[in-house]
């Protein structure tokens, strides 16, 4: 996993994953498996998917060129709020592309440290190989 600056500013860490390596087949299969990671974490929230790739279609947006579907997953981490300023950083979203021969996935460091550890492993487990869409990831031994 990749630790970068988008934009000049926004942490990020960033995941790409040949579709050779992983037994997920697309966007809405690998969405749905970090919804239920979200869902079996203590403390967090699903919001939603939201159909990213659609939208820009929709309104006349330009997309890469080799992008094939993109959708955001949006959660709340858990239930502390460090600050009111923290807001601003809420909810949490992760970044699922199909740039056709493989997956990008994406998301922003959490304004505490423990969610972000737990969105890596999420993504680690989403490339292991005895992960497969009946065994949803966080469920890996590591």
């Amino acid at each position: 996993m990749q630790h970068i600056t988008v934009e000049g500013r926004y942490p990020v860490w960033v995941e790409e994953i040949a579709k050779a390596d992983t037994p997920w087949r697309d966007v809405d299969e690998i969405a749905a498996a970090l919804s239920a990671c979200i869902h079996r974490q203590a403390g967090a929230a699903f919001i939603g998917v939201f159909d990213y790739y659609g939208f820009n279609l929709r309104v006349g947006a330009s997309l890469p060129i080799d992008m094939q579907d993109a959708k955001t997953v949006l959660f709340c981490p858990g239930a502390r709020l460090p600050s009111p300023a923290a807001l601003a950083l809420c909810p949490c979203a992760i970044g699922v592309a199909d740039m056709g021969n493989r997956f990008v996935i994406s998301f922003l460091d959490a304004p505490v440290v423990s969610p972000t550890e737990t969105l890596a492993l999420w993504v680690e487990d989403l490339r292991a190989a005895d992960i497969a869409p009946g065994r949803m990831p966080g469920n890996a031994a590591h």
